[in-house]
């Protein structure tokens, strides 16, 4: 069914696209991150953030979906548990240079876990087996880099990409709190290669 889709690693050239799905995935998260609380310029600290090497939110970590037509139609960014602090510097030295708090920067993944930071898929796109298609890259890229684990958090309240999740093998492995938001850790062991 999403024969006519290519799975790609990101570009900083795809800022603008993947960070607005990267606000889809990840919320008010994305304002906690940015430090800020308008859009406008939460979009501008993400695209800076995605261009930046050696962040978090860096294309580096990503790999997006796009159609025939070059559009990009989905994104998944992900990294080793154990490179999360490293990972999580960039944003912290911004926040603190602004003199922003950075308590809710908390450690999302552990170390000897792949870790699925963000994943989404555009609204025209849904339906189409992308969001599948991406997690499978994930799990291959976990198996390639040697890991065991692979974890992702789903919001609480999100039933349908749990069930997702869970129909492709994750099981809940504890619970969350970001943002004032709650989240059940979902992990799967993985076969590595």
């Amino acid at each position: 069914m999403t024969s006519h889709f290519e799975i790609r690693k990101a570009t900083p050239d795809d800022a603008q696209s993947v960070s607005l799905l990267m606000y889809d995935a990840i919320g008010d998260i994305a304002h906690t991150i940015a430090g800020t609380t308008d859009m406008p310029d939460t979009m501008d600290v993400l695209e800076e953030l995605f261009r930046l090497p050696g962040c978090r939110l860096s294309y580096e970590h990503t790999i997006v979906c796009e159609d025939a037509d070059g559009n990009i139609a989905g994104f998944m960014l992900s990294y080793p548990g154990e490179q999360a602090e490293a990972l999580d510097l960039p944003l912290l030295r911004r926040l603190r240079a602004q003199g922003l708090p950075t308590e809710g920067l908390i450690p999302e993944t552990r170390s000897g876990e792949y870790y699925l930071d963000s994943l989404a898929v555009s609204g025209a796109y849904r339906g189409s087996g992308i969001g599948t298609r991406l997690i499978q890259a994930f799990e291959h890229r976990a198996a390639e880099l040697g890991y065991a684990k692979a974890m992702m958090l789903v919001e609480k309240d999100n039933v349908k990409a749990r069930a997702l999740y869970e129909r492709l093998g994750y099981i809940e492995d504890g619970r969350i709190e970001l943002s004032g938001h709650r989240y059940a850790r979902m992990a799967k062991r993985i076969e590595l290669q």
